[in-house]
């Protein structure tokens, strides 16, 4: 989501989508956070570190060999998140009508015309028309099916009905239909309570034992947990172990995504955090298709799960990051990394040049506790700012992973909608690095937010009778705030000045991962009105697409320091650079 995300979630996203939640963070910071302060710092140790990676190569085999390894459980981790989209969906039905239905008739029927009410140009799920004659006899008989013998006032079905699809979910396994669909949507929250337990847990574990270890053993145990729920003999014990995966498995994305760009040189970083964040969307569209194809949830959980056991093989195959092992003061550990991936780049790597890292390395450790962290300052000082910030993250993460819980919803197959919504995201992720230097972050952000409500809200003008019309719009505007949720992570991270930098993006993320909470509730508002989600998600996106105009301009600007920097981001101060290399370097350490 991206999530999302990111919503995915999106990003988270919601995610969110869809896009990473990096930002929740503990006491020592999130693994992301404690990587984006290594990368943006400007010690010596940083400078030095990143002119050994120019030096062994930026982007060589080494760095390709593990890349390809890190983007598995990217892949996995959009597996985890959002499965229960297909596991906990509600499956098309109607009521059985005694008078008319034998076992070997069909979802379709001529009769249906005066025995089922219409619902959102469907047929009704729960309701029948009831009988006018009481007295007609149990087994059915074929001259009472016909239209005298029903009226116009309807009544509940009960548990008596008529599927559409051989489809198995846990609706179907424990009998959850109609007023107990609420029931469904809650896995879709519990999952993300999971996460926005996971997260902050995840990373205080890998900030210290190491992201490699994180990543081997939360894959592995989410794979588990994963599998367990497969298993699953009533719907609590389901909804328990949806929570227990995400709580431990949630932490892969931003573990992934930090071992990918960690070891790669400050020319490609840009590149490697975009495309890894790609394989997530992969992964969604992947979903929809492994979904299409095992129709059982049983077994789709296990053909989802069980190979990410594998991901403990990472313990002996990945290298641990070399910035984790600096922060630990293991410094001998981060040289031979280093001295390996010169080996296997055939590069040279002189001595000296690890002695010198060695050394300020050290001197920043000694040094590490002298900075301040007016945090509370900070809050005082740009309480409409994190506020605004706030809001357009909760907007966000509810768009994004709404989206994406409400493509099955779209007519069609909604397995191909699921793949569509997966695939239109990697557009998303790409075009920000065309417009946000071109037009500013402000406008970009403004102007995607202003296209997704404005596809929403057309959607819902067209309605779902246009099936293509509907869907192209839906894609239009999952593309546009795919963009913007990238553009956000981009912005956020340089409004606010650098000792507060972590801690404002965790405050922001956090508070929008109640969107993602909240999103898997949006397609019961369907229920009621069939476009009400879409004028949700339309009204949200105008709302804080305005507001995203009440941000300070940050592109060609310097990073601010201090807090005056950041209040002043107004005035024009250009980047000092005179080169395109020395600006492609500065954008990797905007974006974490």
């Amino acid at each position: 989501m991206l999530g999302d995300k990111r919503s995915g979630t999106s990003n988270g996203n919601a995610n969110g989508v869809v896009c990473v939640d990096e930002s929740s963070t503990t006491s020592n910071g999130h693994a992301v956070e404690s990587a984006t302060e290594n990368v943006e710092a400007s010690t010596s140790e940083d400078n030095s570190l990143d002119a050994i990676l120019v030096r062994i190569g930026q982007f060589g085999r080494y760095q390709i060999i593990n890349y390809v390894l890190l983007c598995v459980p990217m892949v996995f981790n959009a597996f985890f998140s959002i499965s229960y989209v297909f596991t906990a969906s509600t499956v098309v039905h109607r009521c059985n009508i005694t008078q008319c239905d034998s076992p070997s008739s069909l979802y379709e029927e001529p009769w249906l015309n005066f025995t089922v009410p219409i619902k959102n140009s469907e047929w009704d799920a729960c309701t029948r028309y009831s009988t006018v004659n009481q007295t007609f006899l149990s087994d059915p008989s074929s001259d009472m099916c016909v239209a005298d013998f029903f009226g116009n006032r309807t009544e509940r079905c009960g548990t008596d009905l008529k599927f559409r699809d051989e489809e198995k979910t846990i609706s179907t396994e424990f009998g959850i239909f109609c007023n107990d669909e609420w029931m469904l949507s809650l896995v879709g929250t519990i999952n993300n309570v999971g996460q926005f337990v996971g997260i902050p847990i995840g990373g205080f574990f890998a900030d210290r034992y190491g992201r490699r270890t994180m990543l081997a053993f939360a894959g592995a145990l989410s794979a588990i947990m994963g599998i367990i729920r497969s298993l699953s003999t009533n719907y609590y014990m389901f909804l328990v172990f949806e929570f227990l995966d995400m709580a431990v498995g949630s932490t892969l994305f931003p573990t992934a995504f930090l071992l990918a760009i960690e070891l790669v040189g400050p020319k490609r970083r840009v590149a490697a955090a975009t495309i890894i964040t790609i394989f997530y969307a992969l992964g969604e569209g992947f979903l929809g298709f492994l979904a299409s194809q095992v129709q059982d949830w049983r077994w789709l959980l296990r053909v989802l799960y069980a190979p990410a056991i594998l991901q403990i093989l990472f313990l002996w195959i990945l290298p641990e990051s070399v910035r984790w092992l600096l922060s630990q003061g293991q410094e001998q550990r981060a040289a031979s990394v280093l001295r390996r991936a010169a080996k296997i780049n055939k590069r040279s790597l002189p001595e000296d040049q690890l002695d010198e890292l060695i050394t300020t390395n050290r001197t920043k450790l000694r040094q590490a506790n002298e900075s301040p962290y007016p945090i509370m300052q900070a809050a005082r000082f740009f309480i409409w700012r994190i506020a605004n910030c706030c809001f357009c993250w909760f907007t966000h993460t509810l768009i994004a992973l709404g989206l994406s819980l409400n493509s099955v919803n779209l007519g069609g197959s909604k397995y191909t909608n699921f793949m569509l919504n997966g695939v239109i995201q990697i557009p998303g992720l790409l075009l920000p690095l065309i417009i946000m230097d071109r037009i500013g972050r402000r406008y970009s952000l403004c102007a995607s937010m202003l296209i997704c409500a404005i596809c929403m809200g057309a959607s819902a003008a067209i309605g779902s009778e246009d099936y293509a019309g509907s869907l192209t719009l839906f894609l239009i505007g999952k593309l546009a705030i795919t963009c913007s949720f990238q553009i956000l992570y981009f912005f956020t991270s340089e409004i606010f000045p650098t000792n507060v930098r972590n801690s404002l993006l965790s405050l922001c993320s956090m508070v929008g991962r109640i969107g993602s909470m909240l999103a898997p509730q949006t397609p019961l508002l369907a229920k009621y009105y069939e476009h009400a989600p879409s004028i949700l998600f339309a009204t949200f996106a105008l709302v804080s697409g305005f507001l995203t105009l009440g941000f300070p301009e940050t592109a060609d600007k310097v990073l601010p320091t201090t807090m005056e920097d950041a209040r002043d981001l107004n005035v024009v101060r250009q980047v000092y650079s005179d080169d395109n290399e020395e600006q492609e370097e500065e954008l990797p350490r905007k974006m974490c």
